[in-house]
């Protein structure tokens, strides 16, 4: 698509964009700022930035884009927050799941949960590098959305996995080798440009 498409051509483009990040792009903003309503909105603001944007600009990266400006705008979010009110603990577990039969089995919930609540105690670069490695981004996008190197990347990852293992709440999981540790990328329903 040219920078001088027709309005329906760009209609389509963003539209095909919104079918395939929304959810994804929800779910990390949702990890970022704790409430499933705010991440809403954040989402919102990332589709009309990109309804402002030209898609040659684009091309090859779209994903690492929306994901930049989904986290700017969470940052922001928290930073307004943080001025407005002392709110507390937020709470992941208003987080919508990516579990896609929301009557799945108790246990697995109940680890879901668990994991929501050692998350939430990682510092925020660790928290935003394994949210987005969760997403299937590659070390090298997730690099190029945090603004920081990949060698950075790879030590939030590995100080992150470190620290869960390390809760005593998590020790009453099997402790084997994690996909990010031996590298490879999570399976995820809709998948994202590597």
């Amino acid at each position: 698509m040219s920078a001088h498409a027709g309005p329906e051509q760009r209609r389509e483009w963003v539209l095909e964009a919104v079918e395939r990040y929304e959810a994804p792009l929800v779910r990390f903003a949702c990890r970022l700022v704790g409430d499933e309503h705010a991440a809403r909105d954040i989402v919102q603001h990332v589709f009309l930035r990109l309804c402002d944007q030209v898609s040659e600009d684009l091309e090859g990266r779209m994903a690492q884009w929306l994901f930049a400006v989904c986290r700017n705008k969470a940052i922001d979010w928290l930073r307004q927050r943080r001025r407005s009110s002392d709110a507390g603990d937020l709470e992941l577990s208003q987080c919508p799941s990516h579990e896609p039969d929301p009557a799945a089995a108790a246990e697995q919930r109940d680890m879901v949960q668990q994991l929501g609540r050692l998350m939430n105690d990682l510092p925020q670069g660790q928290r935003e590098a394994i949210s987005l490695w969760v997403e299937g981004f590659s070390y090298r996008q997730i690099a190029s959305i945090l603004e920081t190197s990949e060698g950075n990347v790879r030590v939030l990852m590995h100080r992150a996995i470190k620290r869960l293992r390390e809760n005593a709440a998590s020790r009453c999981w099997p402790a084997k080798q994690t996909r990010a540790e031996s590298g490879t990328k999570p399976q995820i329903a809709s998948e994202v440009p590597s």
